[in-house]
């Protein structure tokens, strides 16, 4: 496994200790709250909510998608890119949770979770490997394409987001943790809103 990678997923599964461990504090302090959430945003938060799970099962999923489509990207690109667009996305969908869902959603809680990052891997493996197929966890059989697969679950999140109708789940964040992952390739090819970077 690449050194990045498997420094991510460590960490994330040392941190999930850390909290069954010391309880819910850990949460109060690190999570994303957005305004009116009922607790105090910290900037610190914007990195820190994506090293926080809420079960081990919604852990194993994040770290899984992180292996999936982390260690591809890994390999393609050097370290420091991978890291960068990985802390982009994370940091792009903590923006974006925090002006959708806490100016116009009235959040209830904090936002936890590494969901944000793996949409900006997930976006950025569709674009350099698009016609990879990428397999539903629970349903092997099923086999899409990654550029399909993306822009199907996009436009998914995208609605359930818009209509507000599964609670707890961080739908803008995801939406804009691909959008985070867009910036990424984009700085990094030196295209679209950054521009002056060398192709690669």
């Amino acid at each position: 496994m690449p050194p990045i990678t498997f420094a991510l997923i460590l960490l994330n599964v040392l941190v999930y200790a850390l909290a069954v461990t010391t309880g819910p504090e850990i949460v109060h302090v690190f999570g994303l709250w957005p305004p009116g959430s009922g607790g105090a945003f910290h900037v610190w938060q914007l990195v820190t909510y994506s090293f926080l799970h809420g079960s081990l099962l919604h852990l194993v999923f994040n770290m899984v998608a992180i292996w999936m489509f982390g260690a591809a990207l890994e390999r393609r690109w050097n370290d420091l890119r991978y890291l960068l667009t990985y802390l982009l996305s994370v940091v792009v969908a903590a923006m974006t949770q925090i002006t959708v869902s806490g100016f116009f959603l009235h959040a209830a809680g904090p936002v936890i979770g590494a969901s944000g990052g793996v949409f900006g891997l997930l976006l950025a493996y569709a674009l350099y490997f698009p016609t990879r197929v990428i397999s539903i966890v629970f349903l092997p059989f099923i086999q899409i394409p990654a550029r399909t697969f993306v822009l199907g679950y996009g436009a998914v999140e995208l609605f359930l987001g818009v209509t507000n109708t599964t609670g707890g789940v961080a739908h803008f964040a995801h939406l804009g943790g691909l959008f985070g992952g867009w910036l990424g390739v984009q700085y990094f090819r030196g295209r679209g809103l950054f521009g002056g970077r060398p192709s690669a």
